[in-house]
């Protein structure tokens, strides 16, 4: 996204508890902001987040945005999402307020066909013409578990924290 859109930087907004998944599926907050550290530190365009470790919980992006807003005034913050969330996106807190105050990029996914969705047409919803990576964290975790080796698949500091850790065996 970084290298296929208009966005200067890109935050990775660490949660330490998304709705719709049940929290004993993550790693501690900090071991998860440590992956994205590791993933992201060569790369000048990205950036870790802990932004809503102090933010009340269980939050929701609408509040986030709302608080990134308030405090950095003088940036434009959008909010980038797989293809497939934007299927639900009707469905999240606040929705409307998202779309009237940010712009939302949708990176593309395998989905056997375009997805279709009643934001295929607004204007602050840019779809981006990026390379698709399927490679998502319940593949990393799965592949883990079972004794497969993706090493090769992440950066190289990501998998030593996730070896000498021992996460996900």
């Amino acid at each position: 996204m970084a290298e296929h859109s208009d966005l200067d930087q890109i935050w990775f907004v660490v949660t330490p508890h998304n709705p719709f998944k049940k929290k004993s599926s993550l790693l501690d907050n900090h071991q998860r902001l440590e992956l994205v550290y590791l993933a992201t530190k060569e790369y000048s365009k990205l950036k870790p987040s802990d932004i809503e470790f102090n933010l009340p919980q269980p939050n929701y992006t609408v509040n986030t945005l709302a608080y990134l807003q308030e405090k950095y005034p003088n940036k434009e913050f959008s909010l980038i999402m797989g293809e497939d969330n934007l299927k639900g996106f009707h469905k999240w807190k606040n929705y409307e307020v998202i779309l009237e105050n940010h712009h939302i990029y949708v990176y593309p996914r395998i989905s056997g066909g375009h997805i279709e969705t009643q934001f295929d047409e607004h204007k602050k919803i840019h779809k981006v013409n990026a390379p698709i990576m399927e490679l998502s964290s319940t593949y990393i975790r799965n592949s883990i578990k079972q004794g497969i080796n993706i090493k090769p698949m992440l950066p190289e500091h990501v998998w030593e924290y996730l070896d000498i850790m021992n996460f996900y065996r």
